[in-house]
């Protein structure tokens, strides 16, 4: 009875998730999550299956990975910022018969379940909810399943829609493998107590919570980020470990440093960061800040873990994102397809340490994505002599927004379907705090107002998704297939700045 289960068996009585004043021991956090794997069978969830879960951080979303893991079915957290048409999709795509959700998304998921009506929802939030009613009805489920969650992450795809990550040949002893080799690389031990500082359903901070469950760590969990209250929370707690991206460094640099200091901090021993670049000024504050805690840099992606970088290795090459993890191998291809030499930037390959991945549903996608044994989402950058990683550009024309992934094709879909917009780029422009701002520059057939496009987007796409800026002009750059030459513009943008760095 490896993982989580074990710890169920073992140390019932240990918090295993705490949030505020309110705690959940390991015992209470296996039962509820069997009462609620009873629940997702009896809607028809078996092995393999998806559980598709719309949940802010708390402790259903916890109960929700472990009832998956108990049936052997796939974890499917989904981005709650999501409106009703996004969630629709995924929902449909993916294939789940369950949905647990938030009973204040409501709108989204109406929209999701008058699309998909054979999905079963049920709604956490209130005694009025769904929820707590079924789990008191049912029996705990009789088996453990798999040691830890397998997860299923839908990533933002650059033709606008969705895709689904699926690891393939995932199974107890493949889950314990990946669970091991992390907890080992990192020393995460059942003493550490992890702190949740970004959203759940992110492939870092999630599934990092779910590694510290396996190694029979306390996760401590924050709703919402707020910096105040990220400090309180490390000294209320005596936080070990913690995953958090360069937007969250940035505001807790903000709070005064005479506020910081009176906040105990020195539990802190590791603070892992990704997600988005982190500006070098930045970097060698929070190190200083929370020393004498080391902040480790990652690179990677839903699709797999790629290269991580320690401090003094970062400050040895400030701007590296790090060396391969053990069993993963990177190499740099040119554009005639042959391997770059050191200092010669091309095309990011990987060879992963877990295994092959496929985008559910799509095999072409899935073909295009591998060479060989090796895969790329279209990141650009190079291998010093040393064999560290640098980025110099990122997938197509992504954007990073406080360390989320916004991939513009999806923005300019909605723009193109305004019936006064004749053409439109989106890209991301430098801002200080969240590494990148959304601005669109659109030709339009009539003079329209910024607000106008924006409550457009605003109704069919989830807000963070929506331009910050808008700027109309006469004409867009293009190529001589009448292309817009986006480079262009982001060029123009970032001239002051590196590039997307």
């Amino acid at each position: 009875m490896p993982g989580i289960w074990s710890h169920v068996s073992d140390a019932p009585d240990k918090p295993a998730l705490v949030m505020g004043k309110d705690s959940r021991t390991f015992g209470a956090l296996g039962d509820r999550s069997r009462r609620l794997a009873s629940t997702l069978a009896a809607h028809g969830v078996g092995p393999g299956q998806p559980v598709a879960a719309m949940l802010p951080n708390g402790f259903e979303f916890f109960e929700t990975g472990c009832a998956a893991a108990a049936l052997q079915a796939r974890f499917l957290p989904i981005n709650w910022h999501l409106k009703g048409e996004e969630l629709a999709y995924i929902v449909a795509d993916s294939g789940a018969r369950v949905l647990v959700a938030h009973e204040s998304l409501g709108g989204p998921v109406d929209v999701a379940a008058a699309a998909n009506p054979d999905l079963e929802v049920l709604t956490v939030g209130s005694p009025a909810c769904s929820y707590e009613p079924a789990l008191a009805a049912a029996d705990p489920w009789p088996g453990d399943g798999w040691p830890a969650p397998g997860y299923m992450f839908y990533t933002s795809g650059t033709t606008g829609r969705p895709k689904g990550v699926l690891h393939g040949n995932v199974d107890t002893e493949r889950l314990d493998l990946m669970n091991q080799g992390l907890i080992g690389l990192w020393g995460i031990t059942a003493d550490d107590v992890y702190l949740l500082t970004g959203p759940g359903y992110h492939a870092g901070p999630g599934g990092w919570a779910f590694a510290h469950l396996y190694a029979g760590a306390t996760v401590a969990i924050l709703p919402s980020f707020d910096p105040r209250i990220w400090l309180v929370a490390v000294d209320r707690h005596a936080v070990t470990t913690t995953f958090m991206a360069p937007a969250h460094f940035i505001r807790v640099l903000e709070v005064p440093e005479a506020d910081r200091s009176g906040y105990d901090l020195d539990s802190l021993r590791l603070v892992i960061h990704a997600g988005a670049p982190c500006p070098e000024s930045v970097k060698r504050r929070i190190i200083e800040a929370l020393e004498p805690a080391e902040i480790w840099e990652l690179y990677g992606m839903s699709e797999g873990g790629a290269t991580r970088a320690s401090p003094s290795e970062w400050l040895e090459r400030p701007g590296t994102v790090g060396k391969p993890w053990p069993g993963v191998e990177i190499r740099i291809v040119g554009e005639d397809g042959s391997e770059q030499p050191a200092g010669e930037p091309g095309v990011i390959y990987v060879t992963p340490a877990g295994g092959r991945f496929e985008y559910h549903n799509d095999p072409e996608k899935t073909r295009g994505a591998w060479s060989g044994d090796l895969y790329t989402v279209g990141d650009i950058g190079y291998l010093d002599e040393d064999g560290y990683l640098f980025l110099t550009d990122r997938a197509s024309d992504m954007v990073i927004r406080g360390g989320v992934n916004i991939y513009p094709a999806e923005i300019e879909n909605v723009l193109h379907d305004h019936p006064d917009v004749v053409d439109c780029a989106v890209f991301g422009v430098p801002d200080e705090r969240l590494g990148e701002r959304l601005k669109a520059m659109l030709e339009t057939r009539r003079p329209v107002t910024v607000e106008e496009i924006q409550e457009y987007v605003q109704t069919r796409l989830a807000d963070f998704k929506c331009p910050e800026i808008v700027e109309f002009v006469a004409k867009l750059p293009r190529d001589p297939n009448g292309k817009v030459l986006k480079r262009r513009l982001r060029e123009e943008h970032w001239k002051d700045e590196a590039l997307n760095v």
